[in-house]
């Protein structure tokens, strides 16, 4: 791999890891210090292998002229003056001793604590993924913009709030206590559930983008795994729901980034080492008394990768959803056992469920509607397609319903 390549895998895999410890170093008193580092980091990369050729230790290079920023930084900064010691001449004396730990475990560490204070209920659901993608994932603004099909000035300014408002609650870097640890990491699974649903129902044409955000969420929640005191039932009930979705990843859209529908994807295409993951990590979400909507979800998602398409199967999904209905309740969900309704017991009895929704200014309530009317009343299926094509966002969602009224007709 020669300069050009290396660079940015680098910053992929390496941005994330010194950003996280100079976070915890810094704390959010002063966020826009670690990540100064951390790009400075690499833009001196950028012009010294360019310029004397790759070291022999890349990874390591990169760690120790992170170490010796932050000291440079600490050693002159106002940082230093105001937040170290009072004594000037005497911390000038032992800034030596100050240490940017980049071993493996504090790495670890550094990333699954920042988990913590990242997903704190004062921060709206957009901003916690915004700065898991930025500060966890090293994903760049740009990049974070086309994820939430917005633009970098509202990207900016929703992580610049989300910072200051961590700040202003003076929110500390750090595992919370054993006793609070299982309570507080449900808000760090539903951020991993959000991120990964960024992207595996993202609208976007952008493949690679959308497979990053749920590489990155599976990556994450299985940092949660390795850490003996988040490896909670839940956490892999979560993974394995990730791992069964993902497997049928390459099968869900064409060459031309339009989505296929369940019923229409190409089953050799499914990944069975996916598939196999997900069944272990379904296992071992089993113990514990506690049956969570991941455990529920994942089952669902389990039943989705049987190639047969069988009542048995069906009915199990549908007696499925009505678990997931009564521990969390949402349209979205209600929505999706419409759909199994009718493959389980036809088109008739999904009709009546699907009316009584009502989710009048869902396109994908009148997407499955047109669907279920088709072949019953061409009529009513054309009035549900139409109205969902004026009210779906997105070029993708556009060309599918599309394709549907072209069918219909």
């Amino acid at each position: 791999m020669n300069n050009n390549e290396l660079l940015p895998h680098l910053f992929r895999t390496e941005y994330r890891k010194i950003a996280s410890v100079l976070y915890k170093h810094f704390g959010f008193e002063h966020p826009e210090i670690a990540e100064d580092i951390a790009s400075d980091t690499f833009l001196t990369a950028a012009e010294t292998w360019g310029i004397k050729g790759l070291p022999e230790n890349p990874v390591a290079w990169l760690y120790t002229v992170a170490r010796n920023k932050a000291k440079d930084h600490l050693r002159r900064g106002k940082v230093f003056d105001q937040k170290i010691s009072p004594d000037l001449q005497s911390a000038y004396n032992e800034w030596e001793e100050i240490e940017i730990n980049l071993s493996d475990e504090h790495i670890r560490d550094s990333q699954l604590q920042l988990m913590f204070a990242i997903c704190q209920p004062v921060l709206p659901p957009e901003s916690q993924i915004g700065l898991a993608l930025r500060i966890l994932c090293g994903f760049g603004i740009e990049e974070i913009a086309d994820a939430f099909l917005s633009n970098k000035e509202t990207i900016n300014k929703r992580l610049f709030r989300a910072k200051e408002k961590l700040r202003e609650q003076q929110v500390k870097i750090e595992f919370p206590p054993a006793a609070q640890i299982s309570a507080r990491a449900q808000a760090v699974l539903t951020t991993l559930y959000l991120l990964f649903n960024e992207g595996y129902y993202s609208s976007s044409k952008d493949s690679t983008l959308r497979k990053d955000l749920c590489l990155e969420a599976m990556r994450l929640t299985h940092l949660l795994i390795e850490n003996e005191s988040t490896n909670l039932p839940d956490t892999n009930a979560l993974m394995a729901l990730m791992c069964f979705h993902a497997s049928r990843f390459e099968a869900r859209t064409d060459v031309n980034g339009e989505m296929i529908r369940y019923d229409e994807q190409d089953t050799s295409l499914w990944n069975d080492e996916l598939i196999g993951k997900g069944k272990y990590y379904l296992n071992l979400s089993s113990e514990g008394d506690q049956l969570s909507k991941y455990h529920v979800e994942a089952a669902i998602a389990w039943w989705h990768t049987i190639k047969a398409d069988s009542v048995e199967k069906w009915e199990s999904i549908l007696q499925l959803y009505n678990r997931l209905l009564q521990i969390a309740y949402s349209p979205v969900v209600a929505l999706n056992r419409t759909y199994a309704l009718y493959k389980a017991r036809g088109k008739q009895e999904a009709i009546g469920e699907a009316e009584k929704l009502q989710l009048n200014n869902n396109h994908l309530y009148h997407v499955l509607l047109g669907h279920l009317y088709t072949g019953i009343d061409q009529q009513t299926a054309a009035v549900h397609l139409k109205t969902a094509l004026k009210l779906a966002k997105t070029t993708t969602e556009k060309n599918r319903i599309r394709k549907d009224l072209e069918n219909l007709a």
